[in-house]
């Protein structure tokens, strides 16, 4: 009980550094009263329904994404390979949906999870691999295996995939009305959102009473521990860095299905790169990247607001979210100080 309150105090605290900081920039920088800010961003991300389905819906492939750093992280690796996962699944969801086309709106859908999966899932298996077999650094590798995924998504959109009829923005040709996914209920969100809670309650229950998951603590915890025990360490590592890979993926089909109806430079918009925020935010935790993820899109959906109104750069928000993320990793110092602080602060009241 103790370590999560601690892990809910850092991330608290980590997150009040990070509003501090911004607000000093915003009073530096560009003159701006960081608590007008503020409320424009609360009102911009929940202040309305309208906003709150941006919000959510934003928030979708961040949760996604956010899992393909989140599992390996239980073996103690640092994947930050999302986006390029993504953009794979996501070309590899176009494809898919334009083969099946005329086979039926659940049978495409269906092909193309399953395409975007296995594309995301390998590449990040690839890293992980790259890591058990031959000592590669999964997070430069990883991180390099992203720009040449956007390099193979850029030449399959602008070459072998592309529609003749995009002219100005080259795409795949669109999966159609039909293959879309469509919205929950009457609201403006897709179901993609629903896919991303659901595979991070999947992940919570295979972590948590599981003994594959077990397994994968063992491994996270002593690798070496875990080989005497007789663990097979590589196919754990192969098949949590997949899973994350095809979570990712799976973001990258619903960006297709739900949202532009094809493949194309649009996929590259960051949120994969957020996705890493929200895992280490949420301290790799499954059911804690929901609301992250729910937080940091609002974030992100503020940022046309605060361009209105106050005439701040729309990358505010991503220097607000560079921020979060220093701020996070410099409180990774704090776990087990805390607590000491609080004991002997206990220690001297008792006396």
């Amino acid at each position: 009980m103790g370590t999560a309150i601690e892990r809910i105090a850092v991330s608290a605290l980590a997150l009040l550094a990070s509003a501090v900081i911004f607000g000093l920039l915003l009073i530096l920088y560009a003159g701006v009263d960081p608590f007008e800010a503020y409320a424009l961003m609360y009102q911009g991300a929940f202040g309305s329904w309208f906003s709150f389905q941006n919000t959510l819906t934003r928030a979708a492939p961040l949760i996604l994404t956010a899992l393909c750093t989140a599992l390996p992280a239980r073996l103690g690796l640092i994947i930050i390979g999302n986006e390029g996962a993504l953009v794979l699944g996501g070309v590899a969801a176009a494809a898919a949906g334009v083969a099946v086309s005329g086979s039926g709106p659940l049978v495409a859908q269906l092909t193309m999870a399953a395409a975007a999966m296995i594309a995301g899932g390998a590449w990040i298996a690839l890293a992980g691999g790259l890591r058990q077999y031959r000592g590669v650094n999964e997070t430069i590798s990883s991180l390099l295996l992203t720009y040449i995924a956007i390099a193979l998504m850029n030449h399959f959109v602008e070459g072998p995939l592309r529609d003749p009829s995009s002219l100005n923005k080259p795409s795949t040709h669109p999966i159609g009305d039909a293959n879309m996914l469509g919205t929950i209920g009457g609201s403006d969100v897709h179901w993609g959102l629903a896919l991303g809670i659901a595979a991070c309650v999947i992940c919570y229950v295979v972590q948590r009473f599981t003994t594959f998951g077990f397994a994968m603590q063992v491994i996270g915890g002593n690798p070496k521990t875990a080989r005497m025990m007789g663990l097979n360490v590589g196919r754990y590592v192969l098949i949590a860095c997949f899973a994350g890979g095809a979570a990712a993926g799976l973001a990258g089909m619903v960006e297709v299905a739900a949202v532009h109806g094809k493949a194309n430079a649009s996929l590259a918009v960051g949120y994969g790169f957020t996705g890493i925020l929200v895992s280490f935010l949420a301290r790799h935790h499954p059911l804690a990247i929901i609301p992250v993820a729910i937080l940091l899109g609002g974030i992100g959906a503020s940022g046309g607001l605060l361009q209105r109104r106050l005439d701040l750069p729309d990358a505010a928000v991503v220097v607000l979210q560079g921020i979060i993320f220093v701020c996070i990793l410099a409180s990774e110092t704090l776990y087990g100080r805390s607590w000491n602080w609080l004991w002997r602060f206990r220690a001297v009241e008792g006396r």
